[in-house]
């Protein structure tokens, strides 16, 4: 199976039981909880060997993602549960103006041991655009 090489941004399918909502689980490697504060610009960063499956489960925050020399800026909450699959090798980072924190599940497929520098902040090429990132949160 081939890798995807654009991110990707799809609705959750949900079967609705009594009034609760079900909604389809993703497949990973290693499930990871991720807390991300108020008030909180991320470095961009990317993972060689991995593909993050992003949800948010509460809050709302702005993935950005840096393609085709300029930077996409894709608005996530849990009011409207979708799942963001980002391949291995596209440098993302996080913004979250918000005054709640937001909390997301990162369903990782993992395609080969984490690399050194995996985790490590990248130079953003250019500043990010916060007056966009506003706009679409």
């Amino acid at each position: 199976m081939a890798l995807i090489r654009q991110v990707q941004v799809r609705s959750l399918t949900s079967v609705r039981g009594g009034r609760l909502d079900f909604f389809t689980p993703q497949s990973s490697d290693e499930t990871i909880l991720v807390n991300l504060p108020p008030d909180t610009i991320d470095e961009l960063f990317v993972h060689r060997f991995q593909t993050d499956q992003l949800l948010v489960v509460r809050g709302q925050f702005v993935l950005v993602v840096l393609q085709n020399r300029r930077y996409d800026y894709i608005s996530l909450s849990a009011d409207d549960p979708k799942v963001v699959t980002i391949p291995p090798g596209v440098p993302h980072g996080a913004i979250n103006l918000q005054e709640a924190p937001c909390t997301l599940v990162n369903a990782v497929l993992r395609h080969g041991p984490v690399h050194a520098r995996d985790y490590q902040p990248l130079k953003r090429p250019f500043p990010y655009d916060l007056t966009l990132a506003r706009a679409v949160a």
